[in-house]
């Protein structure tokens, strides 16, 4: 028997129970993992509250997406990964289908990445989902390159830090954005070239004269909504507007209309684009794993809590207070 987070009920965090369940064995294209720390992720809290982009399917239901663990069986047709081996689980796959806030789960092979022998489980929990979707959105889709500026808002949250890593990395520029200037000291130690406060300033305006005028070739909007349509004011001649998150919660409008119908790349982006393409699965690994031997990128981890703590921990993501990745261990790793 294994613990294991579900929700019975759709509701804030109060509603996950750890439930004694059999884990069973790997299917076909499956493993079986150990699990030792779980990386929490935004659309967890919104898929248990059905406002997900995907809605519940059945109750009760599992949770979780990206963990950290060691393979125990590996199912029928399963190559190119044996019991014994460190590895990471990426996002790739429905929390319909899959979870692993538990303490052993069964996930498909092709959600699983190596994790490198320096990278502890809580770092392997929390370097996989930010730093693919960085990548994914600036280099694999939007061919973001040295010279380039990229903003980004929610900036303290674990994408936003990622971007700034992998922004620095290419040569482009970092323009973070953060509501209030509580966060802006440390955003510039983690590499911010610019930090903007933006209930301070206007973010478009701001842009504008960083860049000389030129606008961003890159905005990384988490938060989306109504104010969309400023940042769409900031964007370069033929740079892009990539849509990842709905933070605000609000319905999102097409900046173009109020713009006058300029020539504006506007496009949504999840990093299901690159996790559940083989190919771009492969080189997202590639690039984030040389930055991790390189030392060029370095998760950034708010706070840890059990896995008995997972009503704590959901309750902390959703104060919006964390800088950086919220991680969740699993006994016996929280003992050692």
């Amino acid at each position: 028997m294994a613990k294991t987070v579900r929700f019975h009920e759709i509701g804030g965090p109060e509603v996950m129970r750890l439930d004694d369940l059999e884990t069973g064995e790997p299917g076909t294209g499956e493993v079986r993992i150990r699990v030792e720390a779980i990386g929490l992720n935004r659309a967890e809290a919104m898929f248990r509250r059905d406002q997900y982009i995907e809605p519940v399917r059945r109750l009760p239901a599992r949770l979780g997406t990206e963990a950290a663990g060691v393979i125990e069986a590996v199912g029928e047709g399963v190559t190119g990964f044996a019991a014994g081996e460190r590895v990471s689980v990426v996002p790739a796959f429905s929390q319909n289908d899959y979870g692993v806030y538990a303490e052993r789960a069964i996930v498909p092979s092709a959600a699983l990445v190596r994790r490198p022998a320096n990278l502890d489980a809580v770092s392997g929990a929390a370097v996989w989902m930010p730093f693919i979707t960085a990548y994914g959105a600036l280099v694999e889709v939007g061919g973001a390159r040295a010279g380039d500026t990229v903003v980004m808002n929610a900036a303290s949250s674990s994408v936003g830090l990622a971007a700034i890593q992998t922004a620095n990395r290419i040569g482009a520029t970092p323009v973070a954005v953060t509501r209030t200037a509580a966060k802006k000291d440390r955003l510039l130690k983690e590499g911010a070239a610019e930090v903007i406060v933006s209930e301070e300033e206007d973010v478009a305006a701001r842009v504008l004269a960083i860049t000389g005028g030129r606008g961003a070739e890159h905005i990384l909007d988490a938060v989306a909504g109504p104010g969309v349509t400023d940042l769409a004011r900031a964007v370069a001649p033929g740079g892009t507007l990539f849509l990842y998150g709905l933070l605000s919660g609000q319905p999102t409008p097409h900046p173009g209309m109020e713009l006058g119908m300029p020539a504006l790349n506007v496009r949504t982006f999840t990093l299901f684009e690159i996790t559940k393409d083989a190919a771009r699965l492969r080189r997202a690994e590639a690039f984030v794993g040389s930055g991790l031997r390189t030392g060029a990128f370095q998760p950034v981890v708010d706070r840890t809590f059990t896995l008995d703590d997972i009503v704590a921990a959901h309750r902390h993501m959703e104060s919006n207070t964390q800088f950086g990745k919220i991680v969740v261990t699993v006994d016996p790793v929280a003992q050692a």
